[in-house]
């Protein structure tokens, strides 16, 4: 019998979800692949095999050249959640993080998510920000050149002097 190959990614909401034939439960440094053996959550190899590497998300598709989906989700990882009490502390921070090349995901209400880094952790702490570690999923943003992140936003208006 031979593996069974996941042959397109589909963003989430743009696939048929009543097709899906099983799950595969990733860390986000496994999310971002283009060809590599795999098993689903059910323990059933399956060959990723893209024409280009992507940056999979949680509810995103992949899907099977004999049919069907394979829905992705995000696996709980160790991660630290940062609050901030301001724009401003919020601005910061992300540009601390940032200015680091750490993958970021940017939460509701000022707030920030990275995997953990016990060094961002003694720095963050010393700035005094609130901050948790916990066990989640962890989606990091895309970038500004990834056909799904910045790069779908409506163009901006230049004016050129």
């Amino acid at each position: 019998m031979s593996l069974r190959r996941a042959i397109a990614h589909h963003p989430a909401a743009s696939w048929p979800g009543d097709q899906a034939v099983g799950t595969v439960t990733l860390a986000a440094a496994d999310r971002h692949r283009r060809r590599v053996a795999l098993s689903d959550d059910d323990g059933a190899g399956f060959l990723l095999d893209l024409p280009r590497a992507v940056q999979m998300k949680d509810g995103d598709g992949l899907e099977l050249d004999g049919g069907g989906f394979i829905r992705v989700v995000a696996a709980d990882e160790e991660v630290i959640d940062i609050s901030c009490r301001t724009e401003a502390e919020f601005a910061r921070v992300s540009w601390h993080i940032g200015n680091r090349h750490v993958p970021l995901q940017i939460l509701a209400n000022r707030a920030l998510r990275i995997g953990l880094d016990h060094v961002l952790l003694s720095m963050l702490e010393g700035q005094g920000l609130q901050i948790w570690r916990r066990r989640a999923p962890f989606q990091p943003e895309s970038g500004a050149y990834d056909p799904h992140g910045l790069m779908d936003a409506p163009a901006p208006v230049v004016r050129r002097a």
